[in-house]
This record gives structure tokens, sequence and C-alpha cells, in this order.
């Protein structure tokens, strides 16, 4: 059981786009049961390959009850709603801060799993929440820059005094 470290905010690897798998091997396997092995870690719902140094698309999930625990590589929005939610919002690269950030109250995304065939990931609130949350770790952009302006300017301040 391989639980890695989280990258922090400032680090580069954050911030830039990863590359897609394109044949599945057995680092794509070992980088797999790092990702589930790091997301079963408590107190976490998600995390892409970028949040622990390897700059490949492919994120973890632990839903519990409502998702269960899974991974999917290469994954690609397909469907927002328009209806929105508002809630609170942490990552564990930007450690122990949450702020209100908006999305689609549904999402959906297809990828393909382990063995190379499509799966699909879809929801609403959390599950919904959490698609948007790591793909767009896996495009190099934190929650945190979505943020409206205002939270924004708070977020990037408690930051800098927290870090």
């Amino acid at each position: 059981m391989t639980v890695r470290p989280i990258r922090i905010v400032g680090d580069p690897v954050l911030r830039t786009p990863c590359d897609p798998i394109r044949t599945i091997t057995d680092g794509t396997r070992a980088l797999v049961q790092d990702l589930l092995d790091t997301v079963d870690d408590e107190g976490r719902a998600g995390v892409a390959a970028n949040q622990i140094g390897i700059s490949l698309r492919a994120f973890s999930w632990n839903l519990g009850e409502e998702g269960g625990l899974g991974c999917i590589l290469n994954p690609v929005i397909v469907e927002l709603s328009e209806e929105l939610q508002h809630d609170d919002e942490g990552c564990l690269s930007v450690p122990e801060l949450f702020f209100p950030r908006t999305r689609s109250a549904y999402a959906r995304c297809v990828g393909m799993d382990v063995e190379g065939q499509e799966i699909e990931l879809a929801g609403e609130g959390l599950v919904a929440r959490l698609i948007q949350h790591e793909v767009g770790h896996l495009d190099g952009v934190l929650y945190i820059d979505g943020l409206e302006r205002s939270v924004k300017k708070r977020a990037l301040r408690q930051i800098r005094e927290t870090l």
C-alpha cells in the first residue's frame, strides 16, 4: 500500500495540463494502485495524478456508499447541467482552506479503467463537484481559479498567510 504525498499549491506540476495515457503498462497499473491507496486515506474524496506528482490524465475517487472507490483514465466531461450548485469546496493541494464555489449540479464524464474498458462516472451534488474539480486538476486548473473575484482575493491572501 502506497499513500503518496500530495503536492501543494505553488508546485508547477499542479499548473501543467496532464498528458493522456496512451497505453496501459505496468507503470499505469502502479499509478492506479497509488491513486486508489492515496484517495482511500481518511477525509479524501478525490486525487488527481498530478497531485501526487505524475502528469498523466487519471484521477481516483472515494465517495463511500454514494459512489464507491474507483479510478478513471483519460476522463472527459461530456455533460454538465445548466442548473448550478453553490457550496464550500476544498482541495488537498490547498490544505485546510474551504471557499464557496459554484459548479454545475450534474456532471458526467467518460474515460477508461485500468483494463482499457470504457467507464463512466456521473452524478449530482458531491459526485458532480468531484468530477469537475478533478478534471480541472488534470487541465492544470485549481478550484480557487474559478472563485468569485472577492472570494478569490480573500482565498489568495489566506493561502499566502498559511503556506
